[in-house]
């Protein structure tokens, strides 16, 4: 828009101010407004500002690929999900079910207070806590695990199988956490947060750069959290992320990233077993999932992460570089929890405390190459790499299964047992990968291009019985095992791609865990596949995504082992998930936005002893998401939103005969940006499950869970 008169360029100036301020106008208000006079023509003066979209794919955002190297969602040809640390502060996040809330595809398992805490399903395939997890792009174990979200850049997803780009993993997907990065200019901040029941978090947030030059870079991150929340009887987190650069000339770059958390919390809601109730019987009545209701300050889950990663990058020339990046994460936890195993309609149960402790490490050295160049009329995207890792399990050998006095979930919960500390750990089995990888994107025209990329990887697993067992070792080695993937784009324009897509993937692998009666057994590994054809396109102030996808993986859970007794995990025949995704968001107007996702989903058993043609257990046929927010024009800086999901219902067991009711959970959220005494200052506030809606969960196979009852939460930032 061009103004050319004195009298309006204050209006000029608020315009710009105003859209700093995220509130763009229309080119027809401010024509309205400004009214040229003929007289007195000045140079032209040109406003204008992009209007994104903050909901939807937001497809301009990168995210790692692994071996793929780093792209924007849009030229990456599977499907993806970016989550900012600013939506998840406005969104109070506590789990990582609450992270993906707006993802259609995928479905909460997890439960903060208790070892299931990394449990997630995308696509109706359950996450592999072993694998499928990452800080940074460097794997660690995620097994009960809940991250300090407040301490995160942002959250990656990459659905389906991930072989190549990752190495072995469950084809579901890729979970990437991304550490919040050195500062060019220097920044601080302090957040006082409450929520509901009675849980109070201070957080402090330091950024910026030193050194002659600006040469170091620094951002430090301190959270203690304390309190009782909704769904336990107590909680107590200290935690702290530390990043860390050295640019040590123009083109070397030295980088460390460390995490360190304490995670205690006690009361947590036990687990519930569903697979020794008959065939034919029924589930009984949902309850509430408030803490303190069928546990006590006796059961416990203590948890602890230490993340070290260090690197070097050097720019070789303007389109190569060469990186190499060490990490070393190892995590701990004890834990006192109750598994409650369901009898029927009735709510009776009988009661098995666990008492126990277990702990990983996860040791990984990657080498990358990343370049451009040409052969003749065509453009090549190469990444080339190597890569080492080491797995290893240690579990307690005297833990302890003990029953409890039974009862029924509609009368009061008595159970009580203490721990016996200082239990000694063995190492349970450990866990070697040693892998190649190349990938070339082949540019045919400016809108054509093909992708190939190769892994092939060297494989060494080993199990070790419990001291004074017989037989409990087991090995397992595999070299130049293989997994390519392959990929077609087409570009029609820059802002949109079409492609269809091919990857392999080695799932499973490692130690049963002790939640099965045969806790430590090895076991093996088994390709799954994935083809995928879809569509993506960024327009601004509105963009969309749509994926047609089929996965075949070989089907793994617990079968039931009689009354009072841990069920056993299995390996057996095959799963198949197909189906469609569609997501999308737009700004109408300068004050509303909207977003929403969608997803089908055909699933079945197939080519084993047990169950072939039943749903497979945990995965929905359907899931719907929502969004919709709202800028308040009369108050500069609030914006208010709600979001909610739909989820279908889904086969609690693989028998298929017990059945979990789809449900419907929404939530509210304010954000509020002001300046009081020249700082940045933020309000939040968020309610989920708004009408404290009660359901039954899915866990696992045979196990499930009730719904986290109605929290509050509340938060002031202010920034220096």
């Amino acid at each position: 828009m061009t103004l050319r008169s004195p009298r309006v360029r204050p209006i000029a100036a608020l315009a710009r101010t105003v859209v700093l301020a995220g509130f763009p106008l229309c080119g027809a208000a401010l024509a309205q407004t400004a009214q040229p006079a003929p007289e007195a023509a000045l140079p032209a003066v040109t406003v204008s500002a992009q209007q994104s979209v903050d909901f939807g794919p937001q497809l301009e955002k990168k995210a790692s690929g692994g071996a793929l190297g780093n792209r924007t969602q849009l030229d990456t040809p599977f499907s993806t999900t970016v989550v900012s640390g600013e939506d998840l502060a406005d969104r109070a996040v506590t789990k990582i079910g609450d992270v993906f809330f707006n993802d259609a595809s995928v479905t909460d398992n997890s439960n903060p207070g208790n070892a299931w805490a990394s449990y997630t399903t995308v696509r109706g395939l359950q996450l592999d806590w072993r694998n499928a997890y990452k800080i940074n792009g460097m794997p660690f174990i995620a097994y009960g695990l809940t991250l300090p979200y407040e301490q995160l850049e942002q959250v990656e997803l990459l659905k389906g199988a991930s072989g190549f780009m990752y190495g072995f993993g469950n084809p579901g997907g890729t979970v990437n956490y991304v550490t919040k990065k050195p500062t060019d200019t220097f920044t601080a901040s302090v957040d006082l947060g409450y929520r509901s029941s009675h849980v109070w978090t201070e957080h402090v947030d330091l950024g910026g750069r030193a050194g002659p030059d600006n040469m170091f870079g620094y951002r430090l991150n301190l959270t203690h959290e304390e309190g009782k929340p909704s769904n336990a009887v107590g909680l107590n987190r200290n935690s702290v992320s530390l990043g860390l650069d050295a640019r040590i000339t123009r083109d070397l770059t030295w980088t460390f990233d460390g995490i360190y958390q304490d995670r205690n919390s006690w009361g947590g809601t036990p687990s519930f077993y569903v697979g020794g109730i008959p065939a034919g019987g029924q589930l009984p009545s949902v309850i509430s999932g408030r803490g303190g209701l069928y546990a006590g300050p006796d059961a416990h889950f203590f948890s602890n992460l230490q993340v070290y990663q260090t690197g070097l990058r050097y720019k070789l020339a303007d389109d190569w570089t060469v990186s190499t990046t060490y990490s070393f994460s190892k995590q701990s936890r004890t834990r006192n929890e109750s598994t409650f195993f369901l009898s029927g309609a009735s709510g009776d149960y009988t009661d098995l405390r666990y008492d126990g402790s277990e702990s990983q490490q996860f040791t990984n050295w990657t080498t990358m190459v990343e370049g451009k160049f040409r052969t003749g009329f065509l453009r090549h995207e190469l990444v080339a790499g190597l890569s080492w890792q080491e797995q290893i399990d240690r579990y307690s050998s005297n833990f302890v299964n003990t029953p409890l006095p039974g009862g029924n979930l509609f009368a009061p919960y008595v159970g009580q047992y203490w721990s016996q500390w200082g239990m000694a750990k063995y190492r349970a089995g450990d866990t070697t990968q040693k892998a190649a990888f190349v990938s070339d994107t082949v540019h045919l025209t400016d809108k054509w291009s093909v992708l190939g990329g190769l892994r092939v990887t060297n494989y060494e697993q080993n199990g070790y019985g419990a001291p004074g067992t017989v037989g409990g070792d087991s090995n397992y080695t595999k070299h130049g095992l293989l997994t390519p993937t392959a990929a077609i784009m087409f570009k029609p324009m820059p802002s949109t791609m079409l492609y269809a897509s091919y990857v392999e993937s080695f799932d499973g692998g490692g130690v049963v865990s002790s939640f099965y009666s045969n806790a430590g057994q090895g076991l093996t590994p088994a390709k799954s596949r994935q083809y995928e054809v879809g569509a993506k396109t960024e327009q601004g102030i509105w963009n969309a995504t749509a994926a047609l996808f089929r996965i075949e993986q070989r089907t793994e859970y617990g079968r039931d082992a009689g009354a009072g007794t841990l069920p056993v995990f299995v390996q057996d025949g095959k799963s198949i998930y197909q189906g469609v995704e569609l997501a999308a968001g737009a700004r109408i107007g300068s004050q509303w936005e909207v977003g929403g996702s969608a997803m089908y989903l055909d699933s079945y058993y197939d080519q084993g002893q047990f169950n072939v043609g039943n749903r497979v257990a945990g995965a929905p046929n359907f899931m719907l998401t929502g969004r919709l927010a709202y800028r308040v024009p009369i108050v500069p800086g609030l914006k208010v939103g709600i979001d909610g999901k739909y989820t279908g219902n889904v086969k609690a067991r693989p028998e298929g005969d017990l059945t979990l009711g789809g449900y419907t959970v929404l939530n509210l959220g304010a954000t509020y940006n002001t300046r009081i005494a020249g700082k940045e200052v933020t309000l939040r506030a968020a309610l989920s499950n708004l009408t404290n809606k009660r359901y039954w969960g899915f866990q696992y196979a045979n196990y499930i869970q009730p719904a986290d009852p109605r929290a509050v939460s509340l938060s002031a930032k202010i920034s220096y």
